[in-house]
């Protein structure tokens, strides 16, 4: 029997003086999955107090999207967008690096594309 892990988790988290959005993408992402998430991301940004957030996405065991989740995420982009300063999003497939160009049209903030963890932190903390 095979197991097929997909969905987003998220977090806070503070690296040295920083504080962080974090976000973990895994599998195939469905709109099941976005129905989950969706008022849990809601729910963490109103509780950030920062004018201005910086998030960390985890997307190296990201598979993609169903196109409804795609629409979601989209969705989403647009509801918080002006909320971000900036994303770091830490990757490994050529995809994951278009999609960041693309999901900067709708962020205000400026997004970044990162095969390096310790690299995408220190963008962050700039």
């Amino acid at each position: 029997m095979t197991t097929t892990r997909h969905g987003l988790s998220i977090g806070i988290e503070r690296i040295d003086q920083n504080v962080f959005l974090t976000l973990k993408a895994t599998g195939k992402l469905t709109h099941q999955d976005y129905q989950v998430i969706t008022p849990m991301i809601d729910a963490a940004l109103k509780e950030i107090l920062f004018p201005k957030i910086k998030a960390l996405v985890d997307i190296t065991e990201m598979q993609g999207w169903e196109l409804r989740a795609a629409w979601d995420d989209f969705e989403l982009g647009l509801k918080h967008g002006s909320e971000f300063e900036k994303i770091a999003l830490f990757g490994n497939k050529y995809w994951q690096e278009i999609a960041a160009k693309v999901g900067s049209w709708f962020v205000s903030g400026e997004i970044k594309y990162f095969e390096d963890y310790q690299q995408a932190l220190s963008w962050l903390n700039e």
